[in-house]
């Protein structure tokens, strides 16, 4: 049975990292033209949407975060609703990849997360109400070859996120996950790539493989609105479930495989998709 609807009705306000392309602004455009209030972030705003407004936030920086999310609520005194997006991917071995390297990938696409959640859960709690829905990825729950560094930090998302969606539910707070799979977006054109994967001739063939067979899949992805129209879902949802995945069907197909079948068939599984 369908769950209540028209819970989070339009004219909310709700902020959203990493707005300016993308899922974020996907999502900004989506929700700003169905009568939402929506305030887009990005370390570089000015983008020209109308459908939102952009403000300055770098989720690496904690200043930074209590200062936008400040902005917010010295216009609106209140945010009713977060979508934690900002984040980029690394590719490259567990070997060749610096702890430099690592730490960026978590300091964006993890911590990023936390520093926000942090800083509005006391506004939501003190409101009695509140939706926060974190950007997760299939590749969370299935590594990607040649890029641990992202997998790792989507995955640690996974497990935030249903941590605090018990610690907050009896303040009216409702927390989600969105794990989307391979989407055609800027995500391929802004992906780093670990400075000793360029010289590394152990993995070379294998990684480039792997990565040429990334790209074409995103390049062929889904278009970025189906992940924007999924948030509206859930936002009309009175009890919004954990996770939800959108995307190519078979790679949702493969999260639910890997439960029934022996972990070496499904690792020959995702090692032949990716050539290596």
């Amino acid at each position: 049975m369908e769950q209540k609807q028209n819970i989070t009705t339009p004219g909310k306000v709700v902020l959203i990292t990493g707005a300016s392309s993308g899922f974020g602004k996907s999502c900004a455009e989506y929700l700003g033209n169905s009568g939402y209030k929506v305030y887009g972030t990005s370390r570089r705003p000015g983008n020209g949407m109308v459908a939102c407004e952009m403000i300055i936030m770098d989720v690496d920086d904690d200043l930074s975060v209590k200062q936008g999310i400040r902005t917010v609520m010295d216009k609106e005194g209140r945010i009713d609703v977060v979508i934690n997006n900002a984040g980029f991917g690394i590719a490259g071995s567990v070997e060749d990849t610096s702890m430099e390297e690592m730490k960026a990938q978590f300091e964006t696409n993890y911590f990023g997360v936390f520093r926000v959640c942090r800083e509005v859960l006391p506004i939501m709690r003190k409101q009695k109400s509140g939706y926060i829905i974190n950007i997760g990825s299939i590749a969370g729950s299935v590594g990607v070859p040649f890029q641990g560094a992202y997998s790792a930090s989507k995955s640690a998302v996974q497990n935030l996120t249903e941590v605090m969606r018990m610690e907050v539910k009896p303040y009216g707070i409702k927390v989600a996950l969105i794990d989307p799979g391979d989407f055609k977006t800027g995500f391929t054109g802004s992906r780093i790539k670990t400075k000793e994967s360029r010289s590394n001739p152990d993995y070379a063939d294998r990684y480039h493989k792997a990565l040429t067979t990334m790209e074409k899949e995103e390049e062929n992805g889904c278009d970025p609105a189906k992940l924007a129209q999924l948030v509206a879902k859930i936002l009309r949802k009175s009890s919004p479930g954990l996770r939800y995945m959108v995307g190519p069907a078979m790679e949702q197909v493969a999260v639910h495989l890997r439960k029934f079948i022996p972990s070496k068939w499904f690792e020959m599984i995702i090692m032949s998709n990716y050539k290596i």
